[in-house]
């Protein structure tokens, strides 16, 4: 978003459009005629209120819309910066569960992610075969066996939105994920990224993984 102008630059701008109409000086000492809204020694600003086509009521009206504008946004609910879900205790936990199993991926460490993974873990992997289905030992296998192939790994994480209710919650992520993998001829390059829903659930006050990672 492009800034507001100075104050400065708007001082500017009005005094020429103040001066814009006034005639030009036909002789060095002829005084130049006075601008229509101009009082006797300075420029003044206009004030609508003394003018005779005044509304009153539309006045009211004005300034009423503008107090119910402040207390619509006085009563807004607060947004968790950088997001636009909405900042409870909750959600707030949730982003913070979210950006530290971030982090412990990115430091490509097994034992950080278990920390934040419930021990009912269970993930369908979106589909009805029982053969793509992991539990928490199986995660914490595929953890141990990713991470040994992979030598460097960025992780992006983008929060869209966040339902909680109750001790369950469900976070609507975008991921983005770039990292190289050792192979028998060297060093591969890979990158992925989609859109992705992880369950969470609150257990002991702590907000755990449930599944979608």
């Amino acid at each position: 978003m492009s800034p507001p102008p100075r104050r400065a630059e708007s001082s500017a701008l009005t005094h020429d459009l103040w001066t814009a109409n006034v005639p030009t000086r036909r002789a060095a000492r002829e005084p130049l005629p006075r601008h229509p809204l101009r009082g006797a020694d300075r420029p003044r600003a206009v004030d609508g209120a003394r003018g005779p086509r005044f509304n009153d009521p539309m006045r009211l009206e004005t300034a009423l819309l503008a107090c119910a504008g402040l207390a619509l946004l006085a009563c807004a609910p607060r947004r968790i910066p950088g997001t636009d879900i909405r900042d409870t205790p909750e959600t707030r936990a949730v982003v913070e569960a979210i950006d530290a199993y971030r982090q412990a991926a990115e430091r490509r460490d097994a034992s950080a992610v278990l920390a934040l993974v419930s021990p009912h873990y269970f993930d369908t992997a979106g589909t009805p075969d029982p053969a793509d289905d992991v539990d928490f030992e199986q995660l914490k296998k595929r953890l141990a066996d990713d991470y040994r192939q992979i030598t460097a790994l960025r992780l992006q994480l983008g929060v869209r939105r966040i339902d909680v209710e109750g001790d369950k919650a469900a976070a609507y992520v975008f991921y983005d994920e770039h990292y190289r993998i050792q192979t028998k001829v060297g060093e591969v390059s890979k990158q992925a990224n989609d859109s992705h829903r992880m369950q969470l659930v609150r257990e002991g006050g702590r907000w755990l993984f449930a599944s979608g990672l």
